[in-house]
């Protein structure tokens, strides 16, 4: 696996598919982007001022995973965002190979000394994982989303360059 920038005509498509519910949507981006995804609305929320989107892929450069990195350019923070693993490669390592591969980026290419994500309470796979990669939880937002009656926390995580 490698990551490189995002390449809107050659990884949107397969991205799109790999939200395919409105569930796994919000938990994804908290309702930020359209569903069913578009292109637009997906570029709006990850191409703006100061995101590096990333695309994971494979031995043969097929789109596997995608990130959004956000350096903050005082504080020497970097945020991860819209972290997603195409479905059929999750539970297989992807995941935990892809965020070492964005951490090591944060830390030595942007110059991080710590890197921030938040992950809704349901998500428990995705915090397994967070966890297993030297994420550790750092604060929560009681209350902080709600979709179709129910209300998820936020919790929020961090890496530093030492962990």
């Amino acid at each position: 696996m490698r990551i490189r920038p995002y390449a809107s005509d050659s990884d949107f498509g397969a991205l799109r598919g790999w939200i395919d519910d409105e569930r796994t949507h919000a938990l994804w981006c908290a309702n930020r982007m359209t569903f069913p995804l578009d292109r637009e609305s997906f570029e709006n929320a990850v191409c703006g001022p100061g995101n590096r989107p990333f695309t994971a892929v494979d031995e043969d450069g097929r789109p596997i995973g995608f990130f959004c990195l956000s350096v903050e350019a005082r504080g020497g923070e970097a945020r991860l965002k819209f972290v997603v693993v195409d479905p059929k490669r999750r539970c297989k390592g992807c995941g935990r190979e892809m965020l070492a591969l964005a951490a090591r980026y944060a830390f030595d290419e942007a110059g991080a000394h710590a890197l921030r994500l938040s992950v809704f309470s349901p998500n428990e796979r995705a915090k397994r994982c967070y966890l297993a990669v030297g994420f550790s939880v750092c604060g929560l937002e009681t209350g902080a989303f709600r979709f179709q009656g129910e209300s998820w926390d936020r919790v929020v995580m961090v890496k530093t360059d030492a962990t």
